[in-house]
């Protein structure tokens, strides 16, 4: 195992041996049969996989209070805990918002970003420069063109937040989402703008601190959505809007924006 890569996970404190015998059985009963769900989703697979990452969660966050360390192996296993209860209760998670009030929904939106961009762009690149060795300082070369970065793209986020609230009747998250599809504004042109936004986000920041190891969690995140999130959220999207919706996904590319797309809607 790479050095570097057992130190970043490593609690203190925690000898090798120990890390590794918990390890094994880690790869065995969430990675190996995460990837056998893939090819047969039964529910009580995923209720095996989900008892995994509760047990492996737990005794993350009880290392990370007890060796003060280990924090990018607890938020790792805190984040797959969160995607397999999402799995899990996957029904249960999407509920359209219960006001049509532009302002409500608008406070609840700003109150998400701000959580969302705080953990995401603050918390979890802190987190990992931190482990791999690295305190979070900006480099004065990079200032300008990250700075610049993370602005066009923090922009595009917002915008495209305040037409969901706005033409949606909505909020971005899935537990208050929009009542209407929503294809004005960013959305003519591409189907997911936040996305985007937040992957331009992430470079910006790995550029600002220079730290490929925050690029790396940006793209790692990008795959992450292409490949999990977006499945689940378009299935969603076409029991919801039906028709429509297959019309605008036919008509509207997923990363590629498509500046010749016109609707009136």
């Amino acid at each position: 195992m790479n050095q570097e890569f057992f130190n970043a996970f490593q609690f203190p404190n925690i000898e090798k041996t120990a890390f590794l015998s918990f390890f094994i059985p880690d790869i065995v009963v969430i990675a190996i049969l995460s990837i056998i769900r893939a090819y047969n989703s039964k529910k009580e697979l995923e209720y095996v996989i989900l008892g995994g990452f509760v047990f492996a969660t737990l005794y993350c966050v009880n290392a990370s209070f007890l060796t003060k360390g280990g924090y990018l192996a607890t938020t790792t296993m805190i984040l797959g805990l969160c995607y397999n209860l999402f799995l899990v209760f996957e029904n249960k998670v999407f509920k359209e918002s219960a006001s049509n009030n532009v302002f409500v929904n608008g406070f609840k939106t700003i109150v998400q970003i701000i959580c969302v961009w705080a953990i995401t762009l603050v918390v979890f690149p802190w987190i990992i420069m931190k482990s791999f060795g690295s305190l979070p300082t900006i480099v004065h070369d990079n200032k300008i063109v990250g700075l610049i970065l993370l602005s066009i793209f923090s922009v595009i986020g917002l915008y495209s937040a305040l037409i969901m609230v706005k033409k949606g009747k909505g909020t971005p998250l899935p537990i208050d989402q929009t009542k209407n599809l929503v294809i004005n504004g960013p959305y003519r042109y591409v189907r997911n703008p936040m996305a985007i936004a937040g992957l331009g986000q992430g470079i910006a920041v790995s550029i600002l601190f220079g730290s490929v190891y925050v690029l790396v969690y940006t793209v790692l995140g990008g795959i992450l959505w292409q490949f999990v999130v977006r499945p689940i959220e378009e299935k969603n999207m076409k029991l919801r809007f039906g028709q429509e919706y297959e019309d605008y996904r036919r008509k509207v590319k997923c990363w590629i924006p498509k500046f010749s797309q016109k609707q009136n809607h």
